[in-house]
């Protein structure tokens, strides 16, 4: 039987590579949108979505462990992919669409789903409620910043 933690890592990987499910075509559009001068840490953006994705699923694992395959643990599992899934389509659908209307209303589902994950979860264990702080410290900054972005470039809105 393969190690939980080796299962909960892949699905986390596999969901992540979603991200990459544009059309190259939909990348100018991006390029060109006008960002916020304060947005000077855009080229870090990858990696901490890595951190925040990496404690995410020992997040997930230390939850896992603590009563393995539960029925209460398999919903926990389902809204931690559910804030993945959400989180991860941000960029295809805001580059399909081309809206960055599209793209606040993900984060924010994104925000207010990761903000119940960790409450519940921290009702079963501190440590994986804590491991969530880089999703949600992160997360809202994503949101706040699409908005910003919309000011900026009211016809990508």
């Amino acid at each position: 039987m393969l190690n939980s933690w080796l299962i909960i890592g892949g699905i986390t990987t596999l969901v992540a590579f979603g991200s990459f499910f544009f059309r190259p075509r939909d990348i100018p559009w991006a390029a060109k949108l006008d960002r916020p001068r304060w947005l000077f840490f855009e080229p870090a953006i990858p990696l901490i979505w890595t951190v925040a994705f990496f404690c995410g699923a020992w997040s997930a694992g230390l939850v896992w462990q603590q009563e393995p395959g539960s029925l209460k643990t398999w919903i926990f599992m389902g809204l931690y992919l559910l804030v993945e899934v959400v989180t991860v389509a941000y960029i295809p659908a805001t580059l399909r669409s081309r809206s960055l209307a599209i793209g606040t209303f993900l984060g924010g589902l994104g925000v207010v789903l990761g903000a119940v994950l960790a409450l519940l979860v921290g009702q079963q264990s501190l440590e994986a409620a804590l491991l969530l702080l880089p999703y949600l410290l992160w997360s809202p900054v994503g949101t706040y910043t699409t908005r910003r972005m919309i000011d900026l470039n009211p016809e990508a809105a």
